[in-house]
Protein backbone atom coordinates (compact mmCIF):
# COMPACT_ATOMS: atom_id res chain seq x y z
CA UNK A 1 0.00 0.00 0.00
CA UNK A 2 1.19 3.07 -0.90
CA UNK A 3 0.05 6.50 0.03
CA UNK A 4 1.33 9.77 -2.21
CA UNK A 5 0.81 12.61 0.05
CA UNK A 6 -1.10 14.80 -2.74
CA UNK A 7 -3.47 12.05 -3.43
CA UNK A 8 -4.74 11.84 0.14
CA UNK A 9 -8.26 13.46 1.01
CA UNK A 10 -8.82 16.76 1.48
CA UNK A 11 -8.13 18.38 5.51
CA UNK A 12 -10.98 18.00 7.40
CA UNK A 13 -11.56 20.96 9.93
CA UNK A 14 -8.55 22.90 10.83
CA UNK A 15 -8.32 24.92 14.11
CA UNK A 16 -6.15 27.53 15.47
CA UNK A 17 -3.32 26.50 18.12
CA UNK A 18 -0.08 28.47 18.92
CA UNK A 19 3.28 27.67 18.35
CA UNK A 20 5.03 26.60 21.39
CA UNK A 21 8.62 26.35 19.61
CA UNK A 22 10.23 26.76 16.00
CA UNK A 23 14.05 26.16 15.07
CA UNK A 24 16.44 24.84 12.90
CA UNK A 25 17.66 21.90 13.95
CA UNK A 26 19.81 21.08 11.05
CA UNK A 27 20.79 22.68 7.63
CA UNK A 28 17.62 23.80 5.90
CA UNK A 29 15.23 20.99 8.48
CA UNK A 30 12.97 22.86 11.60
CA UNK A 31 11.38 21.10 13.88
CA UNK A 32 8.09 23.27 15.15
CA UNK A 33 6.02 22.03 17.80
CA UNK A 34 2.61 22.82 19.21
CA UNK A 35 0.32 21.84 22.27
CA UNK A 36 -1.07 18.28 21.68
CA UNK A 37 -5.14 18.85 21.68
CA UNK A 38 -5.88 15.13 20.17
CA UNK A 39 -5.33 12.01 20.35
CA UNK A 40 -2.71 9.85 17.37
CA UNK A 41 -1.79 6.65 16.64
CA UNK A 42 2.26 6.76 15.90
CA UNK A 43 2.82 6.91 12.15
CA UNK A 44 -0.12 9.42 11.23
CA UNK A 45 -0.10 12.49 10.36
CA UNK A 46 -1.67 16.06 10.29
CA UNK A 47 -2.78 19.04 7.91
CA UNK A 48 -0.64 22.48 8.74
CA UNK A 49 -0.95 25.84 7.34
CA UNK A 50 -0.61 29.11 8.62
CA UNK A 51 -3.55 30.30 7.42
CA UNK A 52 -6.31 29.83 5.26
CA UNK A 53 -4.64 32.19 2.57
CA UNK A 54 -2.12 29.34 2.12
CA UNK A 55 -3.11 25.53 1.52
CA UNK A 56 -2.43 23.30 3.62
CA UNK A 57 -0.29 20.63 3.75
CA UNK A 58 0.51 17.15 5.17
CA UNK A 59 3.14 16.51 7.93
CA UNK A 60 3.99 13.30 9.44
CA UNK A 61 3.96 13.81 13.75
CA UNK A 62 7.45 12.97 15.31
CA UNK A 63 6.63 12.70 18.93
CA UNK A 64 5.32 10.63 21.31
CA UNK A 65 1.45 9.86 21.30
CA UNK A 66 1.55 10.61 25.41
CA UNK A 67 3.69 13.61 25.26
CA UNK A 68 2.32 17.01 25.84
CA UNK A 69 3.13 18.48 22.69
CA UNK A 70 3.18 17.57 18.55
CA UNK A 71 6.40 17.83 17.21
CA UNK A 72 6.54 18.77 13.30
CA UNK A 73 10.03 18.44 10.77
CA UNK A 74 9.83 20.18 7.99
CA UNK A 75 12.43 20.78 5.36
CA UNK A 76 12.36 24.63 4.40
CA UNK A 77 11.49 24.91 0.19
CA UNK A 78 12.58 28.94 -0.83
CA UNK A 79 10.75 28.67 -3.30
CA UNK A 80 7.41 27.47 -1.47
CA UNK A 81 3.93 28.61 -0.30
CA UNK A 82 4.06 27.17 2.85
CA UNK A 83 7.34 26.01 4.80
CA UNK A 84 8.95 30.02 4.47
CA UNK A 85 6.13 31.04 6.23
CA UNK A 86 6.53 28.10 8.42
CA UNK A 87 10.19 28.84 9.05
CA UNK A 88 9.20 32.84 10.03
CA UNK A 89 6.62 31.30 13.31
CA UNK A 90 7.88 32.23 16.88
CA UNK A 91 6.58 31.33 19.72
CA UNK A 92 3.12 31.86 20.67
CA UNK A 93 1.99 32.73 16.96
CA UNK A 94 -0.53 31.13 15.09
CA UNK A 95 -1.07 28.30 12.76
CA UNK A 96 -3.96 26.21 11.78
CA UNK A 97 -3.65 21.92 12.20
CA UNK A 98 -5.89 19.53 11.45
CA UNK A 99 -6.90 16.70 14.11
CA UNK A 100 -4.50 13.08 13.25
CA UNK A 101 -5.45 10.87 10.86
CA UNK A 102 -3.92 8.03 8.22
CA UNK A 103 -2.84 4.31 8.04
CA UNK A 104 0.68 4.86 8.12
CA UNK A 105 1.19 2.49 10.78
CA UNK A 106 3.38 -0.44 12.91
CA UNK A 107 2.35 -3.46 14.90
CA UNK A 108 3.95 -5.17 17.46
CA UNK A 109 6.62 -8.00 15.96
CA UNK A 110 9.26 -7.98 13.82
CA UNK A 111 9.50 -4.68 11.18
CA UNK A 112 12.29 -3.06 9.08
CA UNK A 113 11.71 0.72 8.94
CA UNK A 114 13.45 2.47 6.41
CA UNK A 115 13.86 6.30 6.49
CA UNK A 116 15.43 9.27 4.53
CA UNK A 117 15.66 12.94 5.89
CA UNK A 118 12.26 13.80 7.43
CA UNK A 119 11.01 10.56 6.90
CA UNK A 120 12.35 9.92 10.10
CA UNK A 121 9.56 11.61 11.76
CA UNK A 122 6.90 8.91 12.00
CA UNK A 123 9.56 6.48 13.18
CA UNK A 124 10.95 8.86 15.93
CA UNK A 125 7.25 9.03 17.04
CA UNK A 126 7.02 5.06 17.38
CA UNK A 127 10.40 5.03 19.32
CA UNK A 128 8.88 8.27 21.69
CA UNK A 129 5.94 5.99 21.94
CA UNK A 130 7.44 2.82 23.07
CA UNK A 131 7.16 1.00 19.70
CA UNK A 132 10.71 -0.34 19.41
CA UNK A 133 11.22 -3.68 20.33
CA UNK A 134 12.06 -6.07 17.40
CA UNK A 135 12.40 -2.82 14.80
CA UNK A 136 15.28 -1.91 12.50
CA UNK A 137 15.64 1.03 11.16
CA UNK A 138 17.85 1.88 7.83
CA UNK A 139 18.42 5.46 8.76
CA UNK A 140 19.59 7.40 5.08
CA UNK A 141 20.74 11.32 4.45
CA UNK A 142 22.56 13.39 2.45
CA UNK A 143 24.55 14.71 5.75
CA UNK A 144 25.79 13.80 8.75
CA UNK A 145 23.16 16.62 10.56
CA UNK A 146 20.81 15.45 8.56
CA UNK A 147 20.41 12.05 10.22
CA UNK A 148 17.53 13.45 12.29
CA UNK A 149 17.24 11.70 16.14
CA UNK A 150 19.83 9.85 15.07
CA UNK A 151 20.87 9.88 19.34
CA UNK A 152 17.00 8.60 20.21
CA UNK A 153 17.15 5.58 17.56
CA UNK A 154 20.88 4.30 18.71
CA UNK A 155 20.12 4.85 22.03
CA UNK A 156 16.25 2.62 21.36
CA UNK A 157 17.57 0.53 19.00
CA UNK A 158 21.67 -1.02 19.30
CA UNK A 159 22.89 -2.77 16.67
CA UNK A 160 19.19 -2.87 14.86
CA UNK A 161 19.82 0.50 13.74
CA UNK A 162 22.03 1.34 10.91
CA UNK A 163 22.82 4.95 10.03
CA UNK A 164 23.59 5.82 6.13
CA UNK A 165 25.42 8.92 4.86
CA UNK A 166 25.83 9.02 1.07
CA UNK A 167 27.79 12.78 0.98
CA UNK A 168 29.71 12.36 4.00
CA UNK A 169 31.62 10.05 6.08
CA UNK A 170 32.05 9.24 10.16
CA UNK A 171 32.29 5.99 12.10
CA UNK A 172 30.24 3.94 12.21
CA UNK A 173 28.00 5.16 9.50
CA UNK A 174 27.33 3.32 6.35
CA UNK A 175 28.54 5.55 3.41
CA UNK A 176 26.35 5.32 0.95
CA UNK A 177 22.26 5.71 0.00
CA UNK A 178 19.70 3.11 2.04
CA UNK A 179 19.41 1.63 -1.35
CA UNK A 180 22.81 1.10 -1.21
CA UNK A 181 22.99 -1.29 1.84
CA UNK A 182 19.81 -2.83 1.39
CA UNK A 183 21.55 -4.45 -1.90
CA UNK A 184 24.48 -5.35 0.00
CA UNK A 185 23.28 -6.97 3.27
CA UNK A 186 20.84 -9.63 3.71
CA UNK A 187 17.60 -7.87 5.01
CA UNK A 188 16.40 -8.37 8.28
CA UNK A 189 13.72 -10.88 9.38
CA UNK A 190 10.89 -8.68 9.42
CA UNK A 191 6.93 -9.63 9.12
CA UNK A 192 6.70 -6.21 7.63
CA UNK A 193 8.64 -3.22 6.26
CA UNK A 194 7.98 0.19 6.44
CA UNK A 195 9.26 2.75 3.97
CA UNK A 196 8.90 6.37 4.81
CA UNK A 197 10.54 9.33 2.10
CA UNK A 198 10.63 10.56 -0.74
CA UNK A 199 9.36 9.13 -4.01
CA UNK A 200 12.32 7.82 -5.50
CA UNK A 201 13.61 6.67 -2.05
CA UNK A 202 10.70 4.73 -1.23
CA UNK A 203 10.25 3.30 -4.72
CA UNK A 204 13.59 1.98 -5.30
CA UNK A 205 13.79 0.42 -1.77
CA UNK A 206 10.30 -1.11 -2.36
CA UNK A 207 11.38 -2.61 -5.71
CA UNK A 208 14.95 -3.63 -3.88
CA UNK A 209 12.79 -5.56 -1.21
CA UNK A 210 10.51 -7.46 -3.45
CA UNK A 211 13.63 -8.59 -5.35
CA UNK A 212 14.77 -9.82 -2.40
CA UNK A 213 11.84 -12.48 -1.49
CA UNK A 214 9.30 -10.44 0.69
CA UNK A 215 5.76 -10.42 -0.58
CA UNK A 216 4.75 -6.74 -2.19
CA UNK A 217 1.89 -6.71 0.92
CA UNK A 218 4.44 -6.99 3.12
CA UNK A 219 5.79 -3.45 1.71
CA UNK A 220 4.21 -0.40 2.92
CA UNK A 221 5.03 3.17 1.87
CA UNK A 222 4.93 6.95 3.05
CA UNK A 223 5.53 9.45 0.46
CA UNK A 224 7.06 12.65 0.78
CA UNK A 225 6.21 15.43 -2.03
Amino acid sequence: MYIGRVQVAGPEKLTETRVIANHEIAPGIFMLSFPREFDFIPGQSVWLTVDAAVPPRLYSIASGSGDPRVEILYDLVPEGLLTPRLAGLRQGQTLMVSSAFGPFRDEEGPSCWVAAGTGAAPFASMVRSGLSREKTLIHGSRTIAGLLNRRLFADALGERYTACCSREAAAGVFHGRPTEWLTLQRLPLASRYLLCGGSRMVVDCRDIIIAKGVPFENVIGEIYF
